[in-house]
């Protein structure tokens, strides 16, 4: 590759791309802020701080949902404005190596693929990377090794759990869930226990400080919220605890234990032995809840080793698969 290579993550939540020629990180909320429908009137961090505050002429719009692309010309628009405010290297002609989710339609992978070879950019190469395969890349893993390693990447709206093994999925799950539900829980929760009606941003602020994923996590402390009581209409304070954040999304946290169990029952017998010698690894924006790790342990009986670098691990993996030929194979161009 040369020095002209983007490595690009459109997650859900955020949008990070590492450009080579600055050997930077870019990583920005994935969010546009529009008017008269089609035309961006801010992006990024400033597009979020507007969302739910919005009069009603300018519409918050998540370009990413589900992992997948929603809308795609606005995305597209917003990835070629950010390349050129932020990034000094060329653009035009450049390599552009983006992740994937798994299980995603031979359409909606594609779209990936269109969003940079069917753009303003005109780039000379289009590769698309599994984003577990990035994300084990990223966090140090060889996973072209004869060994198996497993993955779980916690996003904003998807929860993918992969088993690897040179350089490929041997099994893999992509749930329909993510940050996002948890953060819907929480807000449902309050409102149908406490009355509290609430944002998500607070909800998701909530689950970020005294989220926990076990029930006896003394030292996960309160916070206080501010939302509207549903039954007055009023602006209320109420101090919300560790265990009223539990309650609200142990339901999900029990759908990704379920699913972990599932990959590891159909996983071979000596890829699951690698699996528990080395530990199950866990990325992505929410896998940094209190607890997550001593949870998955207790449900598997294997170890697991905490996030590092959670949100950024897919776009750092990617450029390690992108600049190293022994990687070549797992470079796909559509």
């Amino acid at each position: 590759m040369n020095q002209n290579t983007y490595s690009i993550d459109m997650g859900t939540s955020n949008l990070k791309i590492y450009c080579m020629a600055d050997d930077q990180i870019i990583n920005i909320k994935n969010t546009i802020a529009l008017v008269k429908k089609n035309h961006i009137y801010a992006y990024g961090d400033e597009a979020y701080e507007m969302y739910e505050k919005t009069p009603d002429h300018i519409q918050i719009c998540f370009p990413i949902e589900n992992g997948i692309i929603s809308h795609f010309n606005n995305m597209q628009a917003m990835i070629s404005e950010v390349l050129e405010e932020k990034c000094s290297g060329k653009i035009k002609g450049a390599d552009f190596i983006v992740a994937v989710p798994t299980d995603i339609t031979p359409v909606e992978r594609k779209a990936f693929f269109d969003m940079f070879f069917k753009s303003k950019l005109h780039p000379k190469n289009v590769l698309l990377v599994d984003k577990p395969l990035a994300a084990a890349a990223g966090i140090g893993l060889d996973i072209m090794r004869p060994k198996g390693m497993m993955i779980v990447d916690i996003g904003a709206d998807t929860t993918e759990i992969a088993a690897l093994s040179l350089g490929g999925l041997v099994q893999c799950v992509r749930l329909p869930f993510g940050g996002r539900k948890l953060d819907d829980s929480i807000v449902m929760h309050l409102r149908s226990l406490y009355n509290l009606y609430i944002g998500n941003k607070t909800a998701m602020h909530l689950k970020e400080t005294i989220g926990c994923a076990l029930p006896d996590m003394d030292d996960a402390g309160s916070a206080t919220a501010v939302g509207r009581d549903i039954v007055s209409g009023l602006p209320i304070q109420m101090e919300i605890t560790s265990r009223m954040i539990y309650d609200a999304i142990e339901p999900d946290l029990a759908h990704i234990c379920e699913a972990i169990k599932d990959i590891l029952e159909k996983v071979e017998p000596e890829a699951a032995t690698d699996i528990l010698e080395a530990g199950i690894y866990i990325t992505g924006g929410s896998s940094q809840i209190k607890g997550l790790a001593e949870l998955f342990n207790k449900i598997t009986n294997i170890k697991i080793n905490p996030p590092s670098g959670a949100e950024e691990n897919v776009v750092r993996g990617l450029n390690i698969i992108g600049t190293n030929e022994k990687y070549s194979t797992v470079l796909k161009r559509s």
